[in-house]
């Protein structure tokens, strides 16, 4: 089974419930894929309590299904879920633009288009796999900066494409502008959800 044990020290990202819902939404562990007990207590380094609170908690989330006499697995979101949680992404996400266009620092300002150098840099290498590590590194740096933790809260529940959008992105929380990072966000989130609806269909 995956390893996703975290050697960090204990904090609010080391609990059991954080590690695999990143395991979960960065794909390590697939949608249907069983998640036995035993082998989360192993990758985990933690208990079978803690093991069996971590999936409540994902079940409660929506990430994990837990069926009788068969066990818990991932639970696999169709097309127009994803739309709508790709929707709900958007204003979310757009939200924390605009906060982090408020609070951004120059040190963080310059963190964001380090980022989007690296991204670019991946990109032309022709890395995708990389250059998407890069994509997910860089919303996640926009919520920290934007200091709202309950966004933050709500997207890791939920969990893009195009350069161009994200450097509209850091480009508007450089300059302080508000409207255009929210803005910004979610035309960036919304062609994602138009794409997948266009699946749906």
């Amino acid at each position: 089974m995956t390893n996703i044990v975290d050697n960090s020290a204990d904090t609010e990202t080391g609990r059991p419930e954080d590690r695999l819902r990143e395991a979960i939404v960065t794909g390590r562990f697939q949608p249907s894929e069983r998640l036995v007990e035993m082998d989360l207590t192993q990758v985990l380094g933690v208990g079978r309590s803690a093991v069996r609170t971590a999936l409540a908690r994902l079940e409660h989330e929506g990430l994990v299904v837990h069926e009788r006499h068969r066990g818990a697995r991932v639970r696999l979101v169709d097309a127009s879920e994803a739309v709508e949680i790709l929707e709900a992404r958007a204003v979310l996400e757009g939200l924390a633009a605009r906060q982090a266009a408020l609070r951004a620092t120059p040190a963080d300002v310059a963190e964001l288009r380090s980022i989007l150098e690296e991204m670019r840099r991946r990109l032309d290498a022709g890395d995708l796999l990389s250059a998407s590590d890069e994509n997910a590194v860089l919303h996640g740096r926009l919520l920290e900066i934007s200091g709202h933790t309950t966004a933050e809260r709500l997207i890791a529940t939920l969990k893009s494409h195009s350069f161009g959008e994200h450097t509209a992105i850091v480009e508007a929380v450089a300059t302080g502008d508000p409207d255009a990072a929210e803005a910004a966000m979610r035309t960036h989130l919304s062609h994602v959800a138009e794409a997948l609806r266009g699946q749906a269909e």
